[in-house]
């Protein structure tokens, strides 16, 4: 054994060279890495006992893509490329042996190998466009030249990782391995040696791409097939225009188109906000002050009070890892009606082939139902799931306190209720938490855990564990009115609401924020929602648009009428009658009607909650400033291009944003008044990402 470096080694096993990598934790391309790969196949190159090559590594995978953390940095070592035409260029055949995963920069080194051997729980992929990338070492190029054209554009468009078996069928392997990766892949290279075949250069095989060329057909209805999913992006876009290089050019003016997209992603904001999308997801679930040898409580059954369309949408996350659920309701009716409608979610998942028939029964087995409270009293974790009243949370709270066990989790899904003002209720505040999950419940990623000022710590990180364990990514938050959310949110809804008194019209609103990447504005949000949550008839005077809508039974998308007026399929549309409403309702309020700029819009939209987020990492409701992005994200549609609030503010400039609040204070009032954390930041050149 020779050892190449600190993480290289070279063997010689019979008359195969075997370097073998070990780089935890998933053996990234580092400048180590590159270095051992580089100088381990020159050695055995050099060495006349070595007849073929293998490549193969320690741990739980293949080489796993590239180290992030060097991206922007002064390269060291070979270069990626480099690596790359020493080994495609060896007069011995070099094998890849792959098990785990072989992503990114980790595949396209495979694909530079004369072949490729993997076991048949490995997975390959080129998941660089969801780090607003695209494979930037000839990945793009070779792809194709082994899968086919479609299938190397699902791959690079989506990032998907193939499992083992459709990689031999689709040409990416060659050969499929027992659990004994290592001899299988040193007796393939000897039978490679002893039937003497020939060194294969994927940059050589060409069949494939001929296929396609002059098909202009297959992208433009591949580009359809997939605008909607990626609109915004412009990583997959480029992704296609490299693929469509490597049919319409020859090898290395392909490699050359791919290099220049792949610099002029990298260098964007775009893949800037993507990137640090990737560490702030990694980075929310750490808590500073909860030590990670924290005891965590055992959740093995969990109570939901509520089958309403939050509850079930809570419960199914629970069933969904197989942990048993208790829905509990007022009335036998509304529990029938709401487990009813979980096994209806359930179908068409199934339907749809996401799941099947005999999950659907599995699911459904860990879900049952009961009328009294006290059915809950041995259960591990209840939510609180009721719609938003405190004197009813409350009195909730005080009934969970006397039949709950001492250790249990008692949890509120409350969107922006106190949460210190339900636990006070009990005797036992240190086991109250906010748990708010965001509607559909069982769709939606995020998950805002709310800190009281008595909770735990083991409550806490019981709760945070949890959350991955059911598939949320989870932010803890503090209490505040609206919590970090919908707190930013309010500030986005007051200024869309003025300003359709002010000139702009709904969908002006709508389209704006839309083409900045939202899936929708606000006010077709609050159509989907319903504009009559809340209202009460009784008490409605006309006093708000909202208001004039309900009393002229325009309840949004249900109704078939809200701000915008639907078909049957519920297609919107604008609606005369609604920009009359608005404009009689301002000339009531003296409010003179001016044309208002997309600019304006994005400003008065967006600007106020990137101030409201300073605010609150002021006060300590959240604990970075990207988990506040990463619940934007996640809860709210903000798009990932753009990096959430926080980090669009960071690119538009903190003093310009200072600078214009500080403006429309002076003409619009304290709504407009800056953070002083906001001041603080601009005036001492703080980095609130550090």
């Amino acid at each position: 054994m020779t050892a190449i470096n600190d993480v290289t080694k070279l063997d010689i096993i019979e008359n195969v060279g075997v370097i073998t990598l070990n780089s935890p934790p998933v053996n990234a391309l580092s400048a180590n890495v590159r270095e051992g790969l580089d100088i381990g196949v020159k050695k055995a190159i050099e060495n006349n006992d070595v007849q073929a090559i293998v490549i193969i590594c320690e741990g739980r995978t293949f080489i796993a893509g590239a180290d992030i953390s060097e991206f922007g940095k002064e390269p060291k070592g070979p270069s990626l490329f480099e690596v790359q035409d020493v080994m495609e260029n060896s007069p011995k055949p070099i094998i890849a042996a792959i098990h785990g995963t072989a992503l990114g920069g980790g595949l396209e080194v495979a694909l530079t190998c004369h072949y490729r051997i993997a076991v048949k729980s490995a997975k390959c992929g080129l998941p660089e466009v969801n780090l607003g990338l695209l494979p930037g070492a000839g990945g793009t190029q070779r792809l194709p030249r082994l899968v086919g054209v479609e299938q190397a554009l699902k791959m690079v468009t989506s990032g998907i990782h193939l499992p083992a078996e459709q990689c031999l069928k689709s040409g990416l392997i060659d050969k499929l391995s027992s659990d004994d990766l290592l001899n299988d892949s040193v007796s393939f290279a000897k039978e490679i040696i002893s039937e003497n075949q020939p060194l294969k250069k994927v940059r050589d095989i060409n069949e494939k791409v001929e296929a396609a060329k002059g098909n202009d057909e297959l992208f433009k209805n591949f580009r359809k097939s997939i605008e909607r999913k990626t609109r915004g992006f412009l990583a997959p876009e480029y992704n296609i225009q490299c693929i469509e290089a490597a049919v319409n050019k020859p090898f290395d003016e392909g490699i050359k188109v791919e290099r220049d997209l792949f610099i002029k992603l990298i260098s964007g904001n775009q893949s800037a906000a993507q990137r640090y999308f990737f560490f702030a997801q990694r980075q929310v679930a750490k808590i500073p002050d909860i030590p990670k040898e924290t005891e965590l409580l055992d959740i093995k059954k969990v109570g939901i009070i509520g089958a309403g369309t939050m509850g079930g949408g809570i419960a199914m996350n629970f069933a969904n890892v197989g942990i048993p659920v208790t829905l509990v309701e007022r009335s036998q009716e509304r529990l029938d009606k709401g487990i009813g409608i979980i096994r209806k979610n359930y179908e068409n998942t199934a339907a749809k082939g996401r799941i099947t028939l005999e999950e659907v029964e599995k699911r459904m087995q860990c879900i049952s139902g009961n009328i009294s409270i006290d059915s809950l009293s041995d259960t591990d974790l209840i939510i609180e799931a009721v719609f938003e009243n405190m004197d009813l949370k409350k009195e909730i709270f005080s009934k969970l306190d006397l039949i709950a066990k001492d250790n249990a989790i008692l949890a509120t899904n409350t969107s922006a209720l106190d949460i210190n003002e339900i636990a006070e209720t009990t005797k036992r505040p240190e086991n109250v938490i906010g748990l708010h999950f965001f509607s559909p419940a069982n769709v939606m990623r995020l998950l805002e855990i709310v800190r009281g000022e008595k909770t735990s710590k083991q409550i806490i990180a019981t709760s945070m564990v949890l959350a991955k364990n059911i598939g949320k990514t989870a932010a803890l938050v503090g209490v505040c009115p609206g919590f970090v959310g919908n707190r930013i949110l309010a500030q986005r809804q007051r200024e869309a609401n003025k300003l359709i008194l002010e000139g702009a019209l709904p969908w002006e609103i709508d389209d704006a924020l839309f083409e900045f990447g939202f899936p929708m504005g606000p006010f077709a949000m609050s159509d989907l929602a319903g504009l009559d949550i809340g209202w009460d008839k009784e008490t409605s005077r006309g006093e708000t648009i909202r208001e004039i809508l309900c009393e002229n039974e325009r309840f949004g998308q249900k109704s078939g009428k809200g701000f915008y007026i639907y078909d049957e399929n519920r297609n919107k549309l604008p609606d005369n009658d609604v920009e009359k409403i608005i404009q009689e309702f301002a000339e009531n309020k003296q409010i003179k009607r001016r044309e208002i700029e997309k600019d304006e819009i994005l400003k008065r939209c967006l600007y106020p909650m990137i101030n409201e987020g300073f605010k609150i990492l002021d006060e300590g409701m959240a604990i970075r400033a990207s988990d506040i992005d990463i619940i934007w994200i996640n809860g709210y549609g903000w798009p990932i291009y753009e990096g959430g609030p926080m980090f669009y503010g960071n690119l538009i400039g903190y003093d310009k944003i200072l600078s214009w609040l500080q403006e429309m204070e002076k003409e619009h009032g304290s709504d407009f008044s800056p953070s002083p954390y906001l001041e603080k930041v601009v005036g001492e050149k703080i980095n609130i990402f550090s």
